[in-house]
């Protein structure tokens, strides 16, 4: 189905997007191309391809058509001009760090960032000597306030962010990168293309680990780049080759079959998280809950302009600080212990001994991420079982 000559729902793109451009046999599933190597049926046709005048395969680091199908589908839910298709989502960010930041470059990000993100650009970019400042993006002036110019070359947001769930005005971000020459890197991974599309929002580059909810069933690793236009691919392409990130055919295949149940599963999760955080916001031993479908979240506004919808995601704090926390997660049944989110099962976190470990207690704090704050990746079970189990640990909290 050639969807791109068709003005298309995005409930329909999910299930449509991104198939062969040949069919080999009619297939309504897309095959998996699980080769390392194609061949040529002639020398001019292997010279072709490697000068970059035919779009045909060479080998799979470099592209493959079960590969293609998946990054076709992405770039299309994400409006943009091309998706490339990488081994897990840091290799994604890495990839993009690669391509666009030299020596003496400087970035600014959200502070609350995915740790690994944090830290490979703290521990190992900055070997090389890429500076970064880590701010609130939710507050556009202390993005305008950390820019280093000339140094600075990139703004790399969350949103929403990991795990504090705050919100920050893309377009407003978008602004600032527009009027000092900056590229706008955005981490889609929470909300998917389903619920924003930072591409109509102004950024020039947009990535995913898609092991979340484009995926959904906690089996694949894998991460995608998404490029506004055909000059910053043709930046991003080369690097992720060389440098090997790149996407398993078998892998990609499963991706694709999990993005067709993208809509269902995330219409159900979100419906889930909005019950539960109303939920816990009255909760006796709840101190505090971040879900931007809150009234009282402080960025429910722009996530009502730049979101389709306000996510499965939830961050909340509870009495007794971390040995309260540590009491939810040991006492749950149904949500699972265990990292990673966008999956059709419920699972809850601790983030400060857990997915930001490893980044310095004191800039943890400094982005909101205390001891005792809990984040609930909201799945599809039933409401009712959910909210049970969560009142059911957390009732276990010593007075």
């Amino acid at each position: 189905m050639k969807t791109e000559d068709l003005s298309l729902h995005k409930a329909t793109l999910a299930i449509h997007a991104g198939g062969l451009k040949k069919p080999v046999f009619g297939e309504v599933s897309v095959p998996i191309f699980q080769s390392s190597t194609f061949s040529f049926p002639n020398a001019a046709e292997g010279a072709a391809r490697f000068a970059g005048e035919d779009e045909g395969y060479i080998y799979t680091r470099m592209g493959n058509p079960t590969t293609r199908a998946l990054e076709d589908c992405i770039a299309s839910l994400e409006n943009g001009y091309a998706g490339m298709g990488t081994a897990s989502g840091m290799a994604a960010a890495t990839t993009v760090f690669l391509a666009l930041l030299q020596q003496g470059a400087h970035i600014v990000s959200t502070a609350s960032v995915y740790g690994p993100t944090r830290m490979v650009l703290e521990k190992e970019f900055s070997r090389y000597g890429v500076k970064s400042t880590f701010v609130d993006t939710a507050d556009l002036k202390q993005i305008e306030q950390a820019l280093q110019l000339p140094d600075t070359r990139m703004i790399y947001i969350e949103t929403p962010a990991n795990p504090t769930i705050s919100i920050t005005d893309l377009r407003g971000a978008a602004e600032i990168a527009r009027r000092h020459d900056l590229l706008l890197v955005v981490d889609n991974t929470f909300a998917s293309p389903y619920l924003q599309r930072p591409f109509e929002l102004g950024a020039d580059i947009v990535i995913h680990s898609l092991t979340k909810f484009l995926n959904g069933h906690s089996d694949v690793v894998g991460g995608m780049i998404v490029a506004r236009n055909e000059a910053i691919y043709r930046r991003l392409r080369p690097v992720l080759n060389l440098f090997g990130g790149t996407m398993d055919p078998h892998q990609a295949w499963l991706v694709l079959r999990g993005v067709r149940t993208l809509p269902l599963r995330v219409e159900k999760a979100q419906e889930n998280a909005g019950k539960l955080a109303r939920f816990l916001s009255q909760h006796r031993k709840v101190t505090w809950v971040s879900y931007p479908g809150l009234p009282e979240h402080p960025q429910h506004q722009i996530a009502k302009t730049q979101m389709d919808g306000f996510g499965a995601m939830i961050a909340f704090g509870v009495k007794n600080g971390l040995e309260g926390g540590k009491t939810v997660m040991n006492n749950v049944k149904i949500f699972t212990l265990a990292v990673s989110l966008g999956g059709v099962e419920s699972l809850i976190e601790h983030p400060a001994s857990m997915t930001h470990a490893s980044v310095p207690r004191k800039e943890r704090e400094a982005s909101g991420i205390g001891d005792g704050l809990v984040r609930a990746a909201v799945g599809c079970e039933a409401f009712e079982d959910l909210r049970d189990d969560l009142d059911r640990a957390l009732n276990m909290i010593p007075e």
